[in-house]
């Protein structure tokens, strides 16, 4: 059995370094050689504090020396750490640590620890020849004693993306990393089966104040009906990120409710818009209070731009310049901006006293005419339905698109010609589009493909 010791103040019998027994007069120690001479006199400092757990308050002489640790050799093989467990200690009752634990610290630290001495021999590791480097690139694989694995989190748990591990505190930010989360509207993608929808808060934008909502019904007869909705608040308005959700969804249920009772397409967008409207116009509606400590607050306010497909019919919907686009699949046909804009360039256009060019690059361009809110002068629900005789997409969008690719044929470029196969990419690629571009607003963007069915071909 191993024992620990402490060194004596004044004794003289035995050697300091290896503990042999000394004769009266000895220069050096028989057995290991110590040089007797260079002891240094005890001092009469004591220590007052425990220090590493191994003096006692008053105790003589009970300080302990840190081990030396070696030098690294050439071979820059890492010098080996020392812990706080390879001096001797005491426990939280004053006592000397237990055998078995003295005995596993004398044993991994033989050398490293002057003043340990074990009875038993200790078997030494071979040193190996050479010491494998991993290859460039490749990393070290963790240490399975020192990695806590990581519990898996509860289904439903949202994890940080940035680091992704994390979890995500209510606040918003990571509870490893910190980081801030993005809020769930600055980007929003949807797809169903014939139709999908993208939303981006852009590079510019504190915030997403687009809104949209995709859906598909059944008529009377069984055949599909579907629908897409855009809105965008009115950012000079107060709370125009609710305005058009509220306007979205509205507009959304009103359509689900009035296509499978035999409703007209184009009568039920009517009736949508005017259920939106009505959304919009309720946001309005606060506590007294709420205006006192708030006095500069207006009503919410956004635009509307919407679209179904039902029955061979195109029906699109809009207030604002919110816009939709037809684009055939084949390009041979021409690609043809289906809605007006609400705003001063396309009135100056409209009264012939500007051409499109010079409207659309004035200041006031992009003032709009129309919208849905409770200080709208005058809601004047557009509609229009258009039976197209080949297949093609609908693209319907906010400006946030539109300001970067204006022109019909700018849109054609700009949408991909597999759009009527995969909506919800061609919807990536055109936010993408309006990104590179500059980004300067939040962009949204739905796509409705539009088939053609054959003359004389009966239903399944």
């Amino acid at each position: 059995m191993s024992q620990m010791h402490q060194q004596t103040a004044g004794a003289a019998d035995t050697c300091p370094g290896c503990e042999e027994p000394l004769e009266t007069g000895d220069l050096f120690c028989g057995a290991c050689g110590y040089d007797l001479s260079a002891q240094p006199a005890g001092s009469d400092d004591r220590p007052t504090v425990a220090m590493n757990g191994s003096a006692q308050a008053g105790a003589p002489g009970a300080s302990s020396q840190w081990p030396t640790a070696p030098a690294a050799d050439s071979s820059d093989v890492p010098v080996p750490a020392h812990l706080p467990t390879d001096l001797p200690g005491t426990d939280s009752a004053g006592g000397e640590l237990a055998p078995n634990t003295q005995d596993a610290e004398a044993a991994r630290h033989p050398h490293g620890v002057p003043d340990v001495r074990t009875d038993e021999p200790v078997e030494r590791p071979a040193e190996p020849d050479e010491y494998p480097l991993p290859a460039p690139g490749v990393p070290e694989p963790a240490d399975p004693r020192t990695v806590v694995p990581d519990p898996t989190p509860p289904a439903g748990t949202k994890l940080c993306v940035a680091c992704r591990s994390g979890r995500v505190d209510p606040d918003g930010y990571c509870e490893n990393c910190g980081h801030a989360q993005p809020r769930e509207r600055d980007h929003m993608e949807q797809e169903l089966d014939a139709v999908a929808a993208v939303s981006d808060r852009g590079l510019r934008h504190h915030r997403n104040e687009d809104a949209f909502a995709i859906s598909s019904a059944a008529l009377p007869d069984g055949s599909p009906a579907v629908i897409a909705i855009v809105c965008d608040g009115v950012s000079s308005a107060t709370r125009p990120d609710e305005a058009s959700l509220a306007a979205s969804r509205a507009a959304n249920e009103s359509l689900l409710a009035a296509l499978p009772r035999g409703t007209h397409p184009q009568q039920a967008m009517h009736d949508a818009i005017l259920a939106a409207s009505d959304a919009v116009n309720a946001l309005a509606a606060e506590p007294t209070q709420a205006r006192e400590h708030s006095p500069h607050q207006n009503a919410p306010a956004c635009t509307l731009v919407g679209s179904i497909v039902a029955g061979g019919l195109l029906v699109v919907g809009w207030v604002g310049d919110s816009r939709a686009y037809w684009v055939p699949d084949d390009r041979g046909g021409p690609t043809v901006r289906l809605t007006e804009d609400d705003s001063w360039a396309a009135q100056m256009v409209a009264a012939g006293l500007m051409n499109e060019a010079e409207a659309y690059a004035d200041e006031r361009a992009h003032a709009i005419t129309g919208w849905l809110g409770a200080d709208a002068y005058e809601l004047e629900p557009h509609t229009a339905s258009f039976k197209p005789d080949r297949a093609g997409v609908v693209v319907v969008c906010t400006d946030g698109l539109w300001n970067y690719a204006e022109a019909v044929e700018d849109m054609a470029r700009a949408v991909p010609v597999d759009s009527a196969l995969r909506p919800l990419h061609s919807a990536q690629v055109l936010v993408g589009h309006a990104l590179d571009g500059g980004g300067h607003d939040n962009v949204t963007v739905a796509i409705l493909p539009f088939r053609v069915v054959p003359q004389g071909a009966g239903s399944a």
